[in-house]
Order: structure tokens, then sequence, then C-alpha cells
């Protein structure tokens, strides 16, 4: 009987709730991701869970505790097979008949950041959540960036998984 007493009361002692991470306790960092030589898809999957913080001990699917996301060389990426000429980006005007479309080789040639953008925000949940994610990725055409105060530290994301 003392033997079971001391186990319940060592039992109660310990703590085993989970911790959920809050606005206050996300340990938000900057990370500058380069995007010369990936594929599009791969590459906006690895930045959509950073953005989420999927690689961080104490993720919590409901809350913004991912990192901010600085992407360079935005017109380096690659796009594999026919994409640069069959995938199409569309927006509308807002007018009757206002809908225009551009393939992925112009898009490239006008704004290349506008590939990697598409590419990361349709990974990212399609709530209040995902566009508050979305407004942690800044993206770059070309090495500079006007993040340098932040002191951003270089993730190469061939070592995450």
């Amino acid at each position: 009987m003392e033997c079971l007493i001391k186990i319940i009361s060592k039992v109660n002692t310990l703590s085993y709730k989970t911790i959920s991470a809050n606005k206050a306790t996300a340990d938000k960092q900057w990370i500058v991701v380069d995007a010369e030589g990936h594929n599009l898809g791969r590459f906006a999957s690895k930045v959509a869970m950073l953005l989420r913080g999927k690689y961080k001990p104490n993720y919590t699917p409901h809350v913004d505790c991912g990192d901010n996301v600085i992407v360079i060389n935005a017109e380096k990426i690659n796009l594999t097979g026919n994409k640069l000429d069959d995938k199409i980006y569309m927006r509308h005007t807002g007018y009757p008949g206002g809908q225009r479309t551009l393939t992925a080789r112009v898009q490239q040639q006008k704004n290349p950041a506008i590939i990697v953008e598409k590419a990361v925000k349709g990974m990212l949940p399609k709530n209040k959540l995902g566009a508050q994610l979305f407004r942690n990725l800044n993206v770059y055409v070309g090495t500079e960036h006007k993040h340098a105060a932040q002191t951003p530290k270089t993730v190469n994301l061939n070592d995450l998984k």
C-alpha cells in the first residue's frame, strides 16, 4: 500500500502537460533562403513549412510560430518539364471580360518573385492564419534585400527534410 501511494504521489508531482505556443512564447527568427537551383514545388513546400513553424519543437497548428523567411534569387528557380510554356498564371482586373493570363515564361521575365509567392501561398492554410503567415514571406529578385538590420541567418534547404 505504501508503495502504491509513493507511485501515485510521484505521478502527481510530474508535469505531463503539453506546452502550447502562443504569440508571446513563439520564437520567431529571420531566415534567408537562396532559391538558386531549386525546383519550384519542392522549394515552396519547404518554405511553407518554415513559415508555418513545423520544423520547431513547439509547433502549434493554430498559432503563427514560424519564422520570417527572406527568399533571394527568385529569378533562378527551376521549372521542370514543359511548365514554362504550359503553366498559366491568371488574374482578373475586376472589370467585365478582364481576365488576363500569362505563361510561366512570360511571368518569369516580367516579375519572377510572383511565381515563388503564388507557389508558397498555395501551400499555406486557406484561412486568416494563412494570410498572416504569408505576410512573413519576403521574396526578392537578386541577392540584395532590405532586411539586413534583422541579422537573418542563412538556411540551406537541402539540410531540411
